[in-house]
């Protein structure tokens, strides 16, 4: 069960009408696996997108930390795509508030698993063009100034990026479920097991590297360009953690390739903060927790049907033959140094 099952128009629409949003018939539902995400036109010309958080991911506490981390960018004048702030209909559900904040999250339904959600507004861009080291130092410049809100304080109920919440726990949901076929479960097994040892390592290496409210998901996807520069549009992922984090998806390419897109990246992020060199070490191992993460993630969702129609190959023999060879690829660059 996924708790999706009654979400159809008519429900987005009742949720939207009961924070006194009217739509006018017309939605299209956006491409999102985690949650379920809508474009909803309102009577009164504007535009909306209406975020339903899948059931049991996030509580309230957690959702409601990103929404305030994405005030907190706005009200800095980083561009990012904040919550609207809602306002309940005589009849609506009570909106979920976080002390001091306004209420951004509200509550559709009854029973141990009501509809929660948030509304935004409608952003539109392109993909940045990567290749180019004008367009890199801004998004460096951009990181940067991001960086330093999320540097004011930690997430309190949100995870914090480490390897035993995104390695050694969800390399353990995968072997507990047997999601991983034989024989392929032991070399696996092996190969997941001396990664994240070496990951481990690489993180103790690092005992005082600075932890900040990240992104943490800040890859191409999630930033959307437009002539004015960059803006972020999906923090559901949000997290405690290293700068590198949100700096190495924006790599690609050979090593001197990505040396270089880096050299970029910082020229413009440390106008606006301050980076400690020494996280470089931690871009194999991110990468790996990223792959093991990533796997479980299709793991624990695997009960929704979008995902076997999105990734049918997932429980295949060729599937984790190829997650062994790229652990076993990640061993060998991360004992390269």
């Amino acid at each position: 069960m996924t708790g999706y099952a009654e979400l159809d128009p008519g429900l987005v629409l009742e949720a939207l009408d009961a924070v006194n949003l009217r739509g006018d018939g017309r939605l299209l539902q956006l491409n999102s696996y985690e949650n379920r995400v809508f474009q909803v036109f309102l009577e009164d010309g504007d535009v909306v997108v209406a975020k339903f958080y899948r059931p049991g991911r996030w509580s309230d506490a957690q959702i409601l930390e990103e929404h305030a981390f994405a005030l907190e960018l706005a009200d800095a004048e980083v561009p990012v795509i904040a919550p609207r702030v809602l306002q309940a209909a005589a009849d609506a559900p009570q909106a979920v508030q976080l002390a001091g904040q306004p209420p951004t999250l509200a509550t559709l339904g009854a029973g141990d698993q009501p509809h929660r959600f948030g509304v935004s507004p409608r952003s539109t861009g392109r993909a940045p063009e990567l290749e180019d080291p004008l367009v890199m130092e801004w998004l460096g410049r951009f990181l940067g100034r991001l960086h330093a809100v999320g540097a004011r304080s930690r997430f309190l109920h949100r995870r914090t990026l480490d390897v035993a919440t995104f390695g050694t726990a969800a390399r353990q949901r995968l072997l507990d479920g047997r999601f991983v076929p034989e024989p392929q479960d032991v070399l696996w097994a092996d190969a997941s097991a001396r990664a994240l040892a070496l990951a481990q390592a690489a993180f103790d290496a690092l005992p005082q590297a600075r932890q900040l409210r990240l992104h943490g998901d800040c890859h191409p996807g999630n930033i959307l360009w437009r002539d004015e520069g960059p803006h972020v549009v999906d923090l559901d992922d949000a997290c405690n953690g290293p700068a590198v984090q949100d700096l190495w998806m924006l790599l690609s390419g050979d090593r001197p390739t990505m040396a270089m897109q880096l050299e970029w990246l910082l020229e413009g992020y440390e106008q606006f903060m301050p980076f400690d060199r020494r996280e470089l070490t931690l871009i194999e191992p991110l990468r790996t927790l990223r792959m093991i993460h990533h796997s479980a993630w299709i793991a624990e969702r695997w009960g929704d049907p979008a995902f076997p129609a999105a990734f049918p190959w997932f429980g295949t023999a060729a599937y984790w033959q190829q997650q062994t060879q790229q652990l076993r690829e990640q061993i060998e660059t991360m004992q390269e140094g």
